[in-house]
């Protein structure tokens, strides 16, 4: 089984690096783009809320997945927690297209609230990039059953995916005023 994991490896791993690296840099280059395309013709609010509920949604699901693990619930862990990629799979994509689409909305707070805000904004644009590649690890080595890998990545995956799923929730809500 070492032999098959090993060979496993040499094709999951270069292709979890390649995406933690390639998600974040589309990402900035997206952000930083001159003209957006409107592609679905939606309103400011539409991706802003949908992420939203999309981070509540996993933010929940880390939580119950977390539950179920500590029940010794694996096969309901494990169900709970690809929904949970699932979700952040699919806020990923429309993120990307939320930024090809829409304009950057600047937050419009003062005084201490601000920099509330910054501090919560930074934090999670930081650890989503961190997240990419320990997300991707900690699946990895749960679906292919090296459970003891999977744990000790786990134990950093999962209170940092939980952070960025809240604070994700946290900047929705400071910047709904604004949209």
């Amino acid at each position: 089984m070492k032999t098959t994991l090993k060979s496993k490896d040499k094709v999951a791993v270069p292709v979890i690096i390649a995406l933690s690296i390639a998600v974040p840099v589309i990402v900035l280059v997206l952000m930083l783009l001159p003209e957006r395309f409107n592609i679905l013709g939606v309103e400011a609010i539409t991706f802003p809320l949908f992420h939203g509920i999309l981070n509540f949604l996993t933010a929940l699901l880390l939580i119950i997945g977390y539950f179920f693990m500590n029940a010794e619930k694996y096969i309901e862990h494990r169900n709970t927690m690809i929904a949970a990629f699932g979700l952040s799979v699919v806020f990923l994509v429309s993120y990307v297209l939320s930024k090809i689409s829409n304009e950057p909305v600047p937050y419009g707070g003062e005084g201490a609230l601000r920099y509330i805000y910054f501090f919560i904004l930074i934090t999670h644009i930081v650890l989503s990039g961190i997240i990419v590649p320990l997300v991707l690890f900690t699946m990895y080595r749960g679906l292919s059953g090296e459970y003891k890998k999977h744990s000790q990545i786990a134990k950093w995956t999962f209170p940092i995916w939980l952070y960025v799923a809240i604070t994700g929730v946290l900047v929705f809500l400071f910047m709904m005023p604004y949209y």
